[in-house]
């Protein structure tokens, strides 16, 4: 029995190697997005989307990704380490890394571990540790949720710029086609002594 659970464990930590921990992903994002992203670095064996209980508004999700190869898996890495990789939603670069067994929570039991639960007593010198671990804690959610909020801000921000000059350039292309098309940039071409040519469907003033 403990050869079986040594096997299953083994198997585990195979399955981990070749998962990436993809961070930072737009709200918008799904499995099938997820897929296509990165079926182009390999086959994906599976999704699996990390469910935030803390802030279940629209906040970053997280993924674990598991690769058909562990070789597959490192190249997924480098690449969104190295260039920045959008998935969908906002302007929000994907983060990538490597999967540790503690992000699993159907991990198996690690062979010879033992946990051990106990109450403390308020006099017990570890009470005042896990005290103090619990404020820490604490202390650390309500700076992750600040940071987050900032975060959400800076992208909404950053999302209506890019927005408006999208806007502002279609707009632009759309003067530029019409005069094309009505014979107007022409006829200013002729007043101004220039020379209009629509080579390839694409317009120039010399």
């Amino acid at each position: 029995m403990e050869s079986g659970k040594q096997n299953e464990y083994v198997a585990f930590e195979e399955k981990v190697r070749r998962t990436v921990y993809l961070d930072n992903l737009s709200p918008n994002v799904t499995e099938s997005v997820v897929r296509t992203a990165l079926d182009q670095y390999g086959t994906v064996k599976s999704v699996e989307f990390i469910p935030n209980y803390l802030e279940p508004r629209n906040m970053p999700q997280c993924a674990l990704v598991e690769m058909e190869k562990e070789k597959q898996a490192k190249v997924v890495i480098s690449t969104l380490s190295e260039f920045p990789f959008m998935m969908s939603g906002m302007p929000r670069p994907v983060r990538a890394r490597a999967a540790v067994a503690e992000m699993f929570g159907d991990r198996p039991r690690k062979p010879g571990r033992q946990i051990r639960i106990c109450w403390l007593d308020t006099a017990d010198p570890d009470f005042e540790v896990a005290s103090k671990l619990k404020q820490l804690v604490k202390k650390h959610a309500t700076e992750t949720t600040v940071m987050l909020k900032h975060q959400l801000e800076k992208e909404e921000k950053l999302a209506k710029q890019q927005g408006e000059t999208l806007k502002a350039n279609y707009k632009k292309y759309e003067m530029i086609d019409s005069l094309m098309a009505d014979g107007a940039a022409r006829r200013l071409a002729r007043c101004y002594n220039l020379r209009v040519s629509d080579d390839s469907g694409l317009s120039t003033f010399h």
